[in-house]
């Protein structure tokens, strides 16, 4: 079986862009794998943040206050 210049040419291309695909697949999985780390870092010091922000609320604001009925 004799493979012609334009047979080699296209499964040359086709691996090509199979090969091109995978490799920007797994660059865009990387890469939201790293922006996810570090929105779930950001995520964590602000609800570390949001806590110590409601502790110093509930300390200014007191025991509720009960209702005097004056007679």
């Amino acid at each position: 079986m004799y493979m012609s210049a334009e047979l080699i040419a296209i499964l040359t291309l086709g691996v090509t862009i199979v090969v091109s695909m995978l490799a920007g697949f797994g660059w865009v999985v990387r890469r939201v794998d790293a922006v996810d780390s570090r929105l779930g870092q950001r995520i964590d010091r602000l609800s570390d943040e949001m806590t110590e922000v409601k502790i110093a609320i509930a300390r200014l604001e007191g025991p509720p206050r009960h209702l005097s009925l004056s007679r």
